[in-house]
Parts: structure tokens; sequence; C-alpha cells
């Protein structure tokens, strides 16, 4: 291995630290605990490494996003993978995603609380973002009915995943009626 190489590993080695630790740390503590100094002290490297690697906090929430949205994307493929029948997809599709975000909050807040400086929903819109929603599209494009559009569709079924997931962690909505809300919107809006 050449030395340019060895420092390009270990450069990316320094990354991956970097974003799990901020991840970590926002998962245990929020994200207001997540700074610049504190993961500094974590990694135990200066706070100049760090800005050589992100220009700053919001940096490094867009790479939290990112990872993310590819774990959300793996876990629904997974999940639509092993169910049988289209209503079946949906379903195992919507708990995938609720469970993701019940799961991971902070990571959830990255990818759609938080500024983390990624564009969504146009043409320079990261790989992962685009993946996380194709594996939403990959399920919903067959049951958004006759003379709906499957994009439009994916978009009001996933705004309203978003809410039930949303709302059920601000308490807003009692997370023992999660499952009887799926199934609502599995059997209200999806044609299967």
């Amino acid at each position: 291995m050449s030395v340019q190489e060895r420092k390009q590993r270990e450069r990316a080695d320094r990354e991956r630290l970097i974003v799990a630790t901020a991840r970590e740390l926002a998962e245990q503590q929020g994200w207001d605990a997540v700074t610049t100094r504190r993961l500094a002290e974590r990694i135990e490297y200066s706070q100049p490494v760090l800005y050589s690697h992100f220009r700053g906090k919001r940096e490094i929430i867009g790479a939290v996003a990112l990872q993310g949205a590819t774990e959300m994307a793996a876990a629904m493929r997974a999940a639509t993978a092993a169910a049988d029948g289209p209503r079946e997809r949906v379903y195992a599709l919507a708990r995938a995603y609720l469970d993701f975000a019940a799961r991971n909050p902070a990571v959830y807040d990255a990818l759609f609380q938080l500024d983390g400086g990624l564009a969504y929903a146009r043409e320079d819109t990261p790989e992962p973002l685009k993946d996380a929603f194709a594996a939403l599209l990959e399920t919903l494009a067959g049951v958004a009915g006759e003379g709906v559009g499957p994009g439009l569709f994916t978009e009001v079924f996933w705004a309203s995943l978003h809410g039930v997931a949303t709302l059920t962690r601000s308490g807003r909505l009692p997370p023992e009626d999660t499952e009887s809300r799926v199934e609502l919107l599995v059997d209200r809006l999806a044609v299967v």
C-alpha cells in the first residue's frame, strides 16, 4: 500500500469516526450536545482535524443524514422483500419506516428536521436521499390507484408516515394506537 493510499484510508477512517461519534452523542443527548469541541474530545483529535473533514456541525448533520438515508432504504427494502402480496408489502414498508424513526430519533431529525445543507427533491439531491425515496416508490407505485401519479402518491403516503412518526414521538399521538394508524393508512390510501 502506498503512502497516499494509507493516508486516504486513515482520512476515511477519521471521517467515519467523526460521523459515528456525532450520531452516538446526538442519540444519547440530543443534537444540542453535538459540538465540534465535544466531538474533538471524544475522538481524541484536535478541532482543526475535525474542520479538515467538515466545515462545521451543519455538514456533520448532513453526513449523518446521508448515512441514515442509506440505512432506512435498506430497512424498508428488507421488510418489503420478506412480505407476500401488495397489502403486506405496504404494511411492512410503513412499519419499517416508523420503526427506523423510533429507533433512531437523532438520525431521523438529521434527515427531516435539521439543516444538514442537503438538497431535497431537486436535481442535485444526493444519491442516498434519492435512493431512500426510491425505496418508498418501489412499493407504493403499484398501489397508487388509477389516475394517480406514483410519485405524488408516494409523497402523500410518506408525509403521512412522517406525521405519524413525528407526532407520536412528540407525545401528541398516543403510541398504543400506532398499529391502527398504519392499518388505516394502508387500507384507505393504498389500492391493494
